[in-house]
């Protein structure tokens, strides 16, 4: 019989998918036919599971299905190379994208292009927010915690507060409507197993590595340890995918410690869009811009570190939670909040914006093309060769 794949093997796998992972959530399918159907590394069955898992813990979906799919493989050894490859050509077009856009800002094409890609964020914001809403909002509690979260932002509120709000709100606002209590094993009988052994202990590796590099930055670069921690910390709660760090990320890089002007973080949304890969690759762009090649490296590795360490963390006790009446009612709390902080960063993204005709064309066929479901690369390239030529 055959042994498990080789971990250079499933680092490259990874890899060359990493290299056309357009469209954010939807290459799970992709990731699941590479892992089960192709491969025949992982059950289906149990990349199901692993996808009903990375829904309920922080981080971008796609990433973390990867790395579900890898901890599947080759544990936790698995999941940090499968992890690693399908994000590295993301972070290297990016850093790319970031050098050029340094040096070309002073083109008058150019600024053409990114003032276009501005509206485009807006209509890309707006597409998520929606999409978002359609899914998490079924009722009047759902309401209420959105309005309320989108209020909060909105006044400079931090995004954490809400989302920690929101989730206890839930606990009391749905009991009416979520189920009675399962428990389906014990932790205790889970903590027994070999196998759980082992992927707790690399979970403890990550952490140690984490809290390594932190405390070596503290003592020869503060400002990369500040940026580094403020990586994780957005990383942390942003339940509900990538879409979801936009909130935090907004509020923190933009808002609480001014380190880039609105303008230029929309600017690393519109360049997130055209590489493969989440969203919250822009983080790397935020390191870049900040401290060069090694901001962008410490700022990538952050945004990424702390879901990857969740997911090791709690996948042998996900049958434990998953069911569990109060967990329910604080996540759909919690996800109901991200709408409404969705919708803050829409209406502050919208506002700085100067909407002319021009704009307006190009912002209101984007929304209406990602509507309809246009993959979003095209959408963005085309935007910036029309923003070029009608010089918005």
């Amino acid at each position: 019989m055959e042994g498990p794949p080789r971990l250079l093997t499933i680092f490259f796998a990874f890899l060359r998918l990493g290299l056309t992972a357009f469209g954010g959530p939807a290459m799970v399918r992709y990731i699941k036919e590479l892992a089960c159907k192709k491969n025949k590394w992982v059950k289906p069955e149990d990349f199901d599971h692993g996808i009903a898992l990375v829904q309920t813990i922080p981080g971008a979906t796609a990433m973390q299905a990867a790395a579900y799919a890898g901890l599947k493989t080759r544990g936790g050894a698995g999941a940090i190379v499968s992890f690693t490859g399908f994000a590295l050509p993301a972070f290297c077009l990016m850093v790319a994208l970031a050098w050029a856009y340094q040096k070309a800002m002073n083109l008058d094409f150019v600024v053409s292009c990114f003032n276009g890609l501005k509206v485009v964020v807006v209509a890309i914001v707006a597409n998520a927010t929606l999409d978002f809403g359609k899914k998490m909002i079924r009722g009047w509690q759902d309401l209420v915690l959105m309005a309320l979260a989108a209020t909060y932002l909105f006044f400079k509120g931090s995004p954490i507060v809400a989302i920690g709000f929101c989730g206890l709100a839930g606990v009391f606002l749905y009991r009416n409507i979520i189920g009675s209590e399962i428990v389906r094993s014990s932790f205790k009988e889970a903590l027994g197993a070999k196998d759980v052994k082992v992927t707790i202990k690399w979970a403890g590796f990550v952490a140690a590595v984490a809290f390594i590099v932190l405390l070596i930055l503290s003592f020869f670069d503060p400002f990369l340890y500040k940026l580094g921690l403020l990586m994780m910390k957005i990383d942390f709660f942003a339940y509900g995918g990538g879409y979801a760090s936009l909130p935090l990320m907004l509020h923190e890089i933009v808002e609480k410690h001014a380190f880039l002007p609105k303008e230029v973080f929309m600017d690393g949304i519109a360049l997130g869009q055209v590489t493969p890969g989440p969203i919250v690759i822009t983080a790397a762009f935020v390191g870049y811009l900040l401290s060069g090649v090694l901001g962008a490296v410490i700022c990538a590795w952050a945004i990424f570190t702390p879901s990857l360490f969740m997911l090791m963390f709690s996948s042998p006790f996900f049958d434990n939670f998953k069911e569990a009446t109060i967990f329910k009612r604080a996540m759909r709390g919690v996800l109901a909040s991200f709408v409404g902080l969705l919708l803050a960063v829409f209406i502050s993204f919208f506002m700085a914006i100067k909407w002319g005709p021009a704009a307006l064309l190009v912002g209101g066929a984007s929304f209406w093309a990602l509507y309809k479901g246009v993959d979003i690369l095209w959408v963005v390239l085309v935007a910036a060769a029309v923003s070029s030529l009608i010089l918005l």
